[in-house]
């Protein structure tokens, strides 16, 4: 009992201080792309522990061995034991009903939010094969709207749209600039990333961890897609574009866009750039994302690894059941 009541404090801690902590960290809009990975990091470190945990109750620490058949047969034996007593099996029972509700709730968000997300750009992309119009020798769509918009429609048909507003306000390098931003989107299935965060905070509505990483890795996979644009525009250029659409309006909600309510913070990013992390902190942080994701499954294998030490049953109940014996 000791592994699973370790995992549920761990899963507790991660999700009561690890948005605090990480949100001090001004360094993660330096990275933009390390602080996506470790905020995922730290949604894992809440909900891994909490299934881990649920198959901890559910079954036995079983020693590991080469040995297949002293393997099955601890296996075996492990489990009968672990069911034999009402108490065990409710024990179990209960173990078992956490894991697979924690894992159906989050695979249910998970595909409902994608069916959504999928139905409504499918309607969108109707909509555009009807009235809008490719701009020059771009992929670009453009449509007439007087809102200054510009985002992107991931999926199979990749697409990128421009409001006719959007094009009055930006000049040319303005739009390659954006269009550059978009294409990062669409490139690093940014989508698929959020969708993931949406499913988290739809599934334990009430725990504000999910609600707060879903928010942080909007912004950061934003600065990412910025980042991306710097590469071919200069920063100011990017900037002033953002600036100009900052005040964009009825953004389709499944769309990734340029402006947005993270605009303003982008701007002061893009015109004051911070030094580069530099290899030791991008270093640490790696290493800490990946013990986020050992730490559980450490302490769920520390039982397993301490019956290895000594056997299930004394010796001559294995020498009554093997076979040959009187």
């Amino acid at each position: 009992m000791t592994a699973p009541i370790v995992l549920l404090i761990l899963a507790v801690f991660a999700a009561a201080l690890g948005p605090r902590l990480l949100q001090r960290l001004g360094w993660l809009s330096r990275a933009p792309r390390l602080g996506i990975v470790v905020w995922q990091a730290l949604s894992a470190l809440v909900v891994l522990p909490v299934v881990l945990a649920g198959v901890s109750l559910a079954l036995p620490a079983i020693p590991w061995t080469t040995d297949v058949a002293a393997l099955i047969e601890s296996c075996t034996m492990a489990l009968r034991a672990q069911y034999s007593t009402p108490g065990g099996a409710a024990v179990s029972a209960s173990g078992a009903v956490l894991a697979l509700s924690v894992l159906s709730r989050i695979g249910y968000c998970l595909l409902r939010g994608l069916h959504s997300s999928h139905r409504m750009k499918t309607a969108q992309l109707d909509a555009l094969n009807v009235v809008a119009q490719r701009h020059r020798d771009t992929e670009a769509l453009v449509v007439d709207h007087p809102s200054a918009a510009a985002y992107c429609l991931p999926g199979r048909q990749r697409t990128v749209v421009f409001t006719t507003a959007a094009l009055r306000a930006l000049d040319e390098d303005q739009f390659d600039a954006v269009l550059a931003h978009e294409r990062a989107h669409l490139r690093g299935h940014h989508h698929l990333i959020l969708a993931a965060a949406d499913a988290l905070q739809r599934a334990v509505p009430r725990l504000s961890a999910f609600r707060v990483a879903y928010a942080e890795m909007s912004a950061l996979v934003e600065m990412a897609a910025d980042d991306d644009a710097v590469r071919s525009s200069p920063r100011l250029t990017v900037a002033t574009a953002l600036v100009r659409l900052a005040e964009q309006s009825d953004t389709p909600l499944t769309a990734l866009a340029a402006g947005g309510g993270t605009a303003v913070a982008r701007v002061r990013r893009l015109v004051a750039p911070a030094n580069p992390l530099g290899p030791a902190r991008t270093a640490v942080a790696g290493m800490a994302a990946a013990a986020a994701l050992v730490l559980p499954l450490f302490i769920l294998a520390a039982p397993a690894a301490a019956t290895t030490q000594h056997l299930l049953c004394p010796p001559e109940t294995y020498q009554q059941l093997s076979p040959g014996t009187d």
